[in-house]
């Protein structure tokens, strides 16, 4: 049996054997490094760690599958080889949203200086993001008290800047009396988005894709569904003011969350911005939104 098993993997390794050398361990080291780069761009802390746990499960299993064929175990490995196609094809369906996503980051223009080239802009500005968060929040008390609706962009490495075209360009510093202004139902631009880019709000009155979730409860309107489409198809976080209770909630990677106190709302848009950091024992959007499906 052990030597079944031994000559299994040397058929396997087989076609490995003649170009193994110092270029073979370093095209190793840039698939590993590549990898690396992607996975804490993309992964790391979010809801598809899970799913990247569950692709490796099945590697191994087409792995043993081909195991079971070369022990002439057919029927077997045949079998579980087609269960794991099958499980693959409909993970397609299953993480539509996920793979939607990534596809819209790869065709964003500069997609490959933002990967390895992008620097942790907002921690060099502590200062200024602090002051740009005072003037959110101030903004955020005012609306609510007033429930005038409003959503907020805040857009971060990666982006789907293209919906940025279909607005407004502003480039103007961040203000209470700028927010307040766009967001008055007397201006034309008061019914779209606020984008906020590079501490600057970058444009105004832009539109979003709205959710496709067909779960989505009915009590969310057209701007509580145009964030959740938006932070579905972009790592951007999007903070939503209901015009019918004054409510506040942040969506992000699909979620939302609704906020009682401002005091809350202050502390995780610092993490949302870098300003304080993400405890490592836990979940990124679990420790920002402390959130569990079906509870606000």
């Amino acid at each position: 049996m052990t030597e079944t098993i031994l000559s299994i993997f040397k058929n396997l390794l087989s076609p490995l054997q003649w170009s193994v050398g110092w270029v073979s361990f370093l095209e190793i080291g840039i698939i590993v490094a590549v990898l690396f780069i992607f996975y804490k761009k993309f992964i790391q802390n979010t809801q598809s760690e899970k799913l990247v746990k569950g692709l490796f499960f099945l590697a191994f299993m087409w792995l043993f599958s081909e195991l079971l064929i070369l022990a002439h175990l057919q029927i077997l490995g045949v079998f579980l080889r087609t269960l794991v196609a099958l499980i693959l094809l409909s993970l397609i369906v299953i993480f539509q949203p996920e793979l939607r996503r990534f596809l819209g980051y790869m065709g964003q223009p500069g997609f490959i200086r933002k990967i390895f080239f992008s620097s942790g802009s907002y921690k060099k500005q502590v200062e200024q993001d602090i002051d740009i968060i005072k003037e959110i929040i101030e903004a955020v008390k005012y609306l609510t008290k007033t429930k005038t609706g409003a959503l907020i962009v805040f857009q971060k490495g990666m982006t789907a800047g293209l919906y940025n075209d279909v607005g407004t360009k502003i480039d103007a510093l961040i203000s209470t009396e700028l927010i307040l202004t766009i967001f008055h139902p007397n201006t034309p631009l008061h019914d779209g988005a606020m984008v906020i880019e590079n501490n600057k709000i970058h444009s105004a009155g832009v539109l979003l894709p709205l959710t496709e979730d067909p779960k989505l409860s009915w009590k969310y309107g057209t701007r509580h569904r145009a964030a959740i489409g938006m932070s579905e198809v972009s790592d951007a976080a999007c903070l939503v003011v209901s015009e019918e209770t004054g409510d506040v909630s942040i969506c992000m990677d699909g979620i939302i969350k609704k906020y009682e106190d401002l005091m809350t709302l202050k502390a995780d848009l610092e993490s949302l911005l870098g300003l304080k950091p993400v405890e490592k024992d836990t979940n990124k959007h679990k420790n920002i939104f402390d959130i569990l499906k079906g509870k606000d």
